[in-house]
């Protein structure tokens, strides 16, 4: 019996999202299964890989492994932009807004609008425009660049809840993609794509930013919940979520101290332009496994070497076929023998165990003695008078030390452990937090959402009760008009049986006539007689 691999089906799909303009315009989404799982549906757009620009010479930022490919044009966006294309061949182009940070150079929407238009109209690729957390600064800069970029279907990143009417406006206004971005959590990244939908920007000209971690930073963090925005859309069918993903991923990993750490501070870490690579491929690969769509990458061999892990995963292939890392500065090693430690060969002595004291056991109590006689027992009595006994106290044995036990020698912890294990602590205080955070703001709107509906029920029971005291006064009203004029009625029937002829009467009487009817004939008759 053959082996056959088990399948899923699989309710929901994946949007397909349009970037840029024209023959080079970028499709991405569409697929209708996890990722890469082709033996259980379709990916008609693999992963892109997009590297990034920076709006100005980031030279004494970075380390060097990275500065050296881009050396000769890292001071000029549009020509780093275009040698990103031919050279490299990025599929997209990201300009990082750096400079427009408040909290650095500060440069105004207008300057960022010029950087935006030379990089167009260097390249032909799609572009989109990342700018810096800042919600008003983001919102000023991307409406500038949206207005001079219209109709070139741009992205703009990245939209938060703050700043989602402006921007999205703008978008909508002048025909651009939107990057949606929340922090690590698949209920708010479903909640801003519900924003924008409301505020009218279409649901497919929307790319999901889950927040990207780099390698050993978060990254298990953005790996969880991209996995299950991914499981959502797909098994759920939770339409709001079914929309491409972005990952921003060289910009984390090589901010990050390993990155750019030299070898004599980091010996035991290897070259660091190997090392730095291999962290942002690693990152890379991990989040194509959790459903990324486009991959923001910066140093060329990452490039590479992701590109060629999309087409094996794809086509097929062996891996052993890809070149290894190709070098371009000097390979550092270092001597990590003569930085070992010696190795400790001493065998620690063990403490004596103290010896188990035998249970000794108790005496027997005496039998009660016999009663003598009183003559034997005042001769004994007589004798021991007599008699003096001397007794001699024993000497005391001198009491034996416990052998010494050797304290175990002290861990020493080495400086870089130290500072690691503080990196971690840092790490975690600040991500619980920031769940602290998310927690109270969950539990405030929670609060808010819980507030509303009860004075909607409060102020929805108020209009029924007096809807229904309305209702019970009409019907006392209606009910204590009818007595009256029933009285009158009869109080006028009465009269008019004393004074009508008995066969006038009886044709009255003849007739069935309702209570409107009564009361009419007996006002006219009312009137009559007046």
């Amino acid at each position: 019996m053959a082996f056959e691999i088990p399948k899923q089906d699989y309710s929901g799909n994946i949007r397909e999202v349009v970037i840029g303009q024209g023959d080079k315009a970028v499709k991405i989404g569409g697929e209708d299964c996890y990722p890469f799982y082709l033996f259980e549906g379709n990916m008609p757009n693999p992963p892109k890989i997009a590297m990034e620009v920076w709006d100005y010479d980031p030279s004494d930022e970075w380390p060097q492994a990275v500065v050296e490919p881009f050396k000769d044009v890292i001071d000029a966006p549009d020509k780093w932009a275009k040698k990103c294309v031919e050279e490299y061949g990025a599929d997209l182009i990201v300009v990082q807004l750096k400079s427009t940070d408040p909290n650095g150079m500060d440069r105004g929407p207008e300057e960022a609008a010029e950087v935006a238009k030379k990089v167009l109209d260097a390249v032909d690729v799609p572009v989109i425009f990342w700018g810096t957390a800042n919600n008003k600064k983001d919102e000023e800069v991307l409406k500038q660049i949206a207005e001079l970029t219209q109709g070139k279907n741009v992205g703009l990143a990245p939209v938060e809840e703050a700043n989602h009417k402006g921007i999205g406006a703008s978008a909508l206004g002048y025909g651009h993609t939107i990057v949606a971005s929340s922090p690590i959590d698949v209920n708010l990244a479903k909640q801003l794509n519900i924003l924008l939908e409301n505020l009218g920007v279409p649901i497919d000209k929307v790319i999901i930013d889950p927040t990207t971690g780099g390698l050993g930073y978060g990254l298990e963090y953005s790996y969880s919940v991209m996995e299950r925005i991914k499981m959502a859309a797909l098994t759920q069918e939770d339409d709001k979520l079914q929309n491409p993903m972005i990952s921003n991923i060289g910009n984390e990993v090589w901010k990050c101290k390993e990155a750019g750490e030299p070898i004599e501070d980091a010996p035991t870490l290897g070259d660091p332009e190997k090392r730095g690579i291999m962290m942002e491929v690693v990152s890379a690969i991990c989040y194509l496994m959790a459903g990324a769509n486009i991959l923001i990458l910066r140093h060329p061999e990452s490039v590479r070497l992701a590109r060629s892990y999309i087409d094996l995963m794809i086509n097929g292939g062996m891996a052993t076929d890809i070149d290894g890392i190709s070098k371009r500065l000097k390979l550092e090693k270092a001597d990590l023998l003569s930085i070992s430690p010696e190795p400790d060969l001493t065998i620690k002595e063990e403490a004596p165990k103290p010896e188990k004291k035998e249970k000794k056991e108790k005496p027997k109590a005496p039998p009660p003695p016999k009663e003598e006689k009183k003559e034997v027992k005042k001769e004994k009595e007589e004798k021991k008078e007599e008699k003096k006994v001397v007794e001699l106290k024993p000497k005391e044995e001198p009491v034996k030390e416990a052998p010494k036990v050797e304290k175990a020698q002290e861990v020493k912890v080495s400086p870089e452990e130290e500072e690691k294990r503080k990196a971690e602590e840092e790490l975690k205080k600040k991500f619980e937090e920031e769940m602290k955070k998310k927690a109270e703001e969950e539990a405030r709107i929670k609060a808010e959402e819980e507030a509303r509906k009860r004075a909607e029920e409060e102020a929805r029971q108020k209009a029924e009760e007096e809807e229904r005291k309305k209702k019970e006064a009409e019907a006392k009203e209606r009910a204590d008009l009818e007595e009256i004029m029933a009285k009158v009625s009869k109080e006028m029937e009465k009269r008019e049986e004393e004074k009508a002829p008995e066969g006038v009467l009886a044709e009255v009487k003849s007739f069935d006539f309702d209570l409107t009817e009564r009361i009419t004939i007996s006002l006219k008759r009312i009137h009559k007689h007046s």
